[in-house]
């Protein structure tokens, strides 16, 4: 086992002379563990006991998806003799490039949801719940890049360089809470000489994310796109290739020519690493890339309607988008907040079976990082694991007494897809708050439709993001029903551990249910 920081690794993220003494050590006799959230952080707990030291990058309360790692937690890395992330794109990209780049060389890098794959953990695609009435316009990057050297920490950058049309473009996300970000505008012109800095979207390998698209004026655009890869931080980034999309806003798509009219469903602008240009994807039903044709982009007009045309709404956050009250045409996003992803859902420890597979694979790597310490590792594992085959016979029997016809799950997010897959539950909807926009009728009354037509008692919605869940507590104001609380991501002071938010879940679904 590893007694100091081996010689090649860099920090990457500068530390300041103030910054706090780091909770790993290289003087501690125990394993130096880190781990990208706090539930792997107790699953770890459970199978090192006293021989392990474990810190979490991001803390309880933190949202994985969003979080951006601590200079101190980015100290804490390089004195790791091991480290565990769930990845699956789970994790906000920059908490995996601290990790990765800071880890030291010798040190053992698990990802749990991948690998956990080879223990029985059984994995779903991620569905995504496109019901928009106008086509959805995302961004992807296809493949991993392995034949230039990329990593999982590698960076592709998707440039917007050109513009031309009646009006402004702005491609931009809205996180959760409202703040947005904005990855292209034309309205201060592309400056070839930074790099495009201003106008470009940065994405991991093999993610894909939702975007916004507001257009000022009615008439034909096209916006150039250039993609490059960055390997590391210390390498040049090198070209991918490069595209021109058309779109026809406000007006028929024949005024944009003759190519195929994209007015539904959902779209990409790719990034394919594997044969090293832009495309396009594109699926009228709304699937994921497994689903999707992939498409030239000088064949086809992206379809902008007439019924796309809203009004700035009166948020000083979005005012880089023009006056409050001002029309513009808009695609919007299909699913609101910041949500980089891939194409199999990440939240595996919904169901208590794959987390028995977790904790195996967690125990294997620790006896692997530290063997001398092999018996008290399985001993421990043995013991987390029955404890676990009970949780998962409770979650199932407790869930089992709500009445088939009520297992309707309404939430904020969509992260318990597992927890439905595994326990017999159904996920009716979940909304994603964002107090910047607001809803659409149309939204609203889908929402209210399905909690009456399912006769939902109670929605469900995870403590952390409570207080800015207008849409969703307000519609069940309405309505008459309750406001139920169910943890997805993240640990408060209520829920310290896995099992015990597990089984918070299970009896609170009961009883709100029921």
């Amino acid at each position: 086992m590893r007694r100091r920081v081996a010689g090649g690794a860099a920090l990457v993220v500068l530390l300041t002379a103030c910054a706090a003494p780091p909770t790993l050590s290289a003087n501690d006799g125990r394993l130096q563990v880190v781990t990208t959230t706090g539930l792997i952080a107790d699953l770890v707990r459970n199978v090192g006991g006293e021989d392990v030291n474990v810190v979490s990058l991001v803390p309880d309360g933190a949202d994985p998806h969003s979080y951006e790692p601590s200079l101190r937690r980015a100290r804490d890395v390089v004195y790791a003799d091991a480290a565990f992330s769930n990845y699956l794109l789970l994790e906000e990209h920059s908490v995996i490039k601290v990790l990765d780049a800071n880890l030291p060389d010798d040190a053992i890098n698990v990802s749990l949801a991948e690998d956990a794959v080879k223990y029985a953990a059984e994995i779903i695609p991620l569905v995504e719940k496109v019901n928009l009435d106008t086509i959805w316009l995302g961004l992807r990057v296809h493949g991993r890049g392995e034949q230039y050297g990329a990593t999982r920490a590698s960076d592709v950058l998707l440039s917007a360089t050109a513009m031309t049309g009646p009006g402004r473009v702005v491609g931009y996300i809205t996180g959760s809470f409202g703040d947005p970000e904005v990855y292209f505008d034309s309205g201060d012109g592309f400056d070839a000489a930074d790099g495009y800095r201003d106008d470009t979207a940065v994405l991991p390998a093999d993610a894909h994310t939702h975007m916004s698209w507001s257009f000022s004026e009615p008439g034909v655009y096209t916006v150039d796109f250039a993609a490059r890869l960055q390997v590391d931080s210390g390498a040049k980034s090198m070209p991918i290739g490069a595209t021109t999309v058309t779109f026809a806003v406000g007006v028929p798509p024949e005024d944009a020519g003759d190519g195929r009219a994209l007015d539904r469903g959902h779209a990409d602008v790719t990034v394919d690493l594997d044969g090293g240009d832009l495309d396009l994807r594109y699926d009228a039903e709304g699937g994921g890339e497994h689903s999707q044709e992939e498409l030239d982009p000088a064949e086809v007009v992206v379809d902008v309607p007439a019924k796309a045309l809203v009004e700035i709404p009166g948020d000083d956050r979005l005012g880089f988008l023009g006056r409050p009250g001002t029309p513009v045409y808009q695609l919007p996003q299909a699913v609101l907040g910041k949500h980089i992803h891939g194409e199999i859902d990440p939240h595996l420890w919904q169901d208590v079976g794959n987390v028995m597979a977790y904790a195996e694979l967690i125990r294997d790597t620790l006896i692997d990082a530290d063997p001398e310490r092999a018996l008290a590792y399985r001993e421990r594992a043995d013991a987390y694991l029955a404890e676990l085959e009970q949780l998962d016979a409770y979650v199932r029997d407790t869930i089992a007494e709500v009445p088939e016809r009520r297992r309707y799950l309404v939430t904020t997010h969509d992260a318990f897809g597992y927890l439905a897959h595994a326990y017999g539950l159904q996920v009716a909807g979940f909304v994603t708050p964002n107090p910047a926009t607001e809803p659409s009728l149309a939204d609203r009354r889908k929402l209210v439709g399905t909690i009456r037509t399912l006769g939902v008692p109670a929605v469900f919605l995870e403590p952390n993001l409570r207080a800015r869940s207008s849409v969703l507590t307000q519609v069940a104001d309405e309505e008459g029903i309750d406001v139920c609380a169910i943890y997805g991501d993240a640990f408060d002071d209520r829920v310290t551990d896995y099992v015990q938010m597990m089984r918070f879940n299970a009896e609170e679904i009961r009883s709100c249910l029921s």
